[in-house]
């Protein structure tokens, strides 16, 4: 690497969070007009490395040296750092979902003239930008009225517009569908060849990292442990860059495990109709049946919006869907579930894709969290028993290895891992018979995914019956015993393990809804 070619250097950048140390003399080099990719398990400290070097950590919170362009950088906030061109995009979206695209593109930067904004300037250059990063959208509309994707590029558009030379990339595909990130890359590619545009993206998809990144830099611990150079004569080797992240040997990806014989069927969903909450008219899921026995790990396949997240909570307590029809069965019995309480009683479990919107409450520590779904189990007489409540999480604390100081710390420090497991171990906690876990790995690394597979099968084990729903097939295939196959709202196939393979389960996640002729 010439140091001529060099935008960006870390070295020996330490930062501790009270008596922990986060990062330990980490060293990171990034050469002019490349995609380095940063690699780590959660908690590794990625995140905070980047939040070092954006002055989301201000200069003297931290030791060591930061060159940028050829000059030493104390950033002491985040616009410091954007006047030299470095631009971070969070992993939440930080956009105003009312005001408009343009709004959004240049709030802090507006476009006035005499103090009063130009709104004809402000439109004709976030039409510019927005063409700059494909995005075909009238800059009037309004943010929440476009998909997750899509704001993604206007994040991206709002760097551009402050002359950006580094752009973060903190995961940025995590929520997106397979288009919306092969566009996305595509676009990181573009800004690359053809502006110029360095770029740091941290991400968990290897695959995304081989397939984008020039150089990677490994960090472990708190610690960079290693780098690996990528050419079209040498391509990443993944099975080495798992080994480098978690420090040992993952010969496979997913847990040996052992079928369970299916046992009683505990959950069975009949002709499950299921109508938008906002426009009545229009049917989601559509006659749906799925049923799901003791012992067995069931997997829902589907392109995004093909309903399978719609069927689970509708399910759950009715907690989505302006009408409903259509019949549900637990352990052969007929039942009514109206609430999220009822869906409770009667042995169902949730487990939403949206961990921090909906499955923690961020302001609560483990231990709160956790028993969250549990209060009549750890309950006396209606008073809250507190020696109860602590030996439950404990012991789910040891027994999912969540990884933290005690129960008492706050879920919102933890890794989005160990977060998974607290959302995990919150409804185990509800001892229910079935578990419905919505895209369980979604955001976490390699090292917390395997975990989780390992939870799950040992669920099974127990007897549980747990149907997951996940946007990676290769993870379905990797840990479920049958898979149903969902498109546009239609249950369209029930396939069993010798029918696993990539090619056949997209025929059914893709298959057109048949038209009745008049």
């Amino acid at each position: 690497m010439s140091d001529n070619n060099v935008i960006l250097t870390m070295e020996n950048i330490t930062k501790t969070f009270g008596p922990v140390k986060a990062l330990s003399d980490v060293n990171l080099s990034v050469e002019k007009a490349e995609i380095h990719a940063i690699c780590g398990e959660n908690g590794a400290g990625k995140s905070t490395l980047m939040n070092v070097l954006s002055g989301v950590y201000p200069f003297g919170t931290y030791s060591g040296t930061i060159t940028f362009n050829g000059k030493e950088c104390r950033y002491r906030t985040i616009a410091d750092s954007e006047m030299d061109g470095i631009v971070i995009i969070h992993q939440e979206l930080a956009l105003s979902p009312f005001l408009s695209v343009a709004e959004n593109i240049f709030i802090g930067n507006e476009r006035s003239s005499h103090g009063v904004i130009d709104w004809n300037q402000t439109r004709a250059e976030a039409m510019k930008l927005l063409d700059r990063v494909g995005l075909p959208e009238d800059p009037d509309t309004r943010v929440m009225d476009l998909g997750v994707g899509k704001q993604q590029l206007v994040e991206i558009a709002k760097a551009l517009s402050k002359n950006v030379k580094l752009l973060i990339l903190d995961e940025p595909t995590a929520a997106l569908n397979d288009e919306d990130s092969a566009h996305l890359l595509d676009l990181v590619r573009h800004l690359r060849d053809d502006q110029g545009v360095t770029s740091i993206i941290i991400t968990h998809k290897l695959n995304e990292v081989a397939a984008i990144a020039d150089n990677v830099t490994i960090i472990r611990d708190g610690s960079t442990v290693g780098e690996m150079y990528i050419t079209k004569e040498t391509p990443l080797d993944q099975d080495e860059l798992i080994r480098k992240m978690v420090g040992r040997e993952l010969t496979n990806l997913y847990p040996e495990h052992t079928p369970n014989t299916p046992g009683e069927e505990y959950l069975r969903i009949k002709d499950w109709t299921v109508y938008h909450p906002l426009d009545p008219g229009r049917i989601i899921v559509d006659h749906a049946n799925i049923s799901v026995r003791s012992g067995e790990i069931v997997g829902l396949a589907g392109l995004m919006g093909a309903g399978r997240t719609e069927m689970s909570m509708s399910v759950f307590g009715r907690s989505y869907g302006s009408s409903i029809s259509g019949e549900v069965y637990v352990k052969g019995r007929k039942v009514s579930l109206p609430t999220v309480q009822s869906a409770i009683d009667a042995g169902l479990a949730y487990a939403t894709e949206d961990r921090k919107g909906y499955g923690l409450n961020l302001l609560q520590n483990i231990r709160e969290n956790a028993s969250m779904a549990a209060l009549k189990r750890m309950s006396r007489n209606g008073v809250m028993d507190d020696n109860i409540e602590r030996k439950e999480v404990e012991r789910f604390r040891t027994g999912f290895n969540i990884k933290c100081r005690d129960i008492d710390v706050g879920v919102s420090t933890l890794s989005g891992g160990n977060q998974q497991k607290v959302v995990l171990a919150k409804w185990v906690l509800s001892d229910p018979d079935v578990l419905i876990l919505d895209e369980p790995t979604r955001g976490i690394d390699v090292g917390a995914k395997y975990e989780i597979y390992e939870i799950i099968d040992h669920l099974a084990d127990q007897g549980k019956a747990v149907i997951v729903i996940s946007s990676e097939l290769p993870e379905l295939i990797g840990i479920c015993d049958r898979i149903y196959t969902v498109s546009q709202g239609v249950v369209t196939d029930d396939v069993d393990r010798k029918g696993f393979t990539q090619e056949y389960l997209m025929k059914g996640m893709t298959k057109e809804k048949e038209v009745v002729a008049s």
